[in-house]
This record gives structure tokens, sequence and C-alpha cells, in this order.
């Protein structure tokens, strides 16, 4: 009964771990940067990801351009 217990817990840890590999790299969030001119309303944040660059202004605007193709990624992304 113990190895039925310990093979449903291994089980579910890697169906968790899947989960969460497939969420690491769908998120745009692998490198993050941030502008902040000198008043809050020219606050800038730029996050790139594997598929896509994002850019989210203090105005509430969020763009994301997702790339042409692997060969268009950043050089510390490829």
């Amino acid at each position: 009964m113990a190895s039925i217990a310990v093979q449903l817990v291994g089980f579910f840890l890697g169906q968790l771990g899947f989960a969460g590999t497939v969420v690491a790299n769908l998120l745009p969030q692998w490198r993050s940067t941030a502008y902040m001119g000198s008043n809050l309303i020219t606050a800038t944040a730029y996050m790139k990801g594997l598929w896509m660059e994002c850019v989210w202004h203090s105005t509430g605007i969020y763009q994301c351009e997702l790339y042409r193709s692997l060969l268009a990624l950043p050089h510390d992304l490829q």
C-alpha cells in the first residue's frame, strides 16, 4: 500500500514539474529591466522572453511583439 502512495506522490510531482516548465517557457519575464524618468509618468518596464518582447508603460499600456524566428532572439536568450 505504501508503494502506491509513493507512486501517486511521484506522479503528481511530475505533473507539477511539467506544468511549471510550460509556464516558465511561455512567460515573457526571462529578463526584465525598468526605466523611471524624473516623474512617475515616464516609467517603463521591458520584459524579454523566449517567444516575445513586451513593454509596459506606467499609463497602463502593455505591448508585446513576437519574435519572427529563433535567430531574432537576443544573444543571451539564444
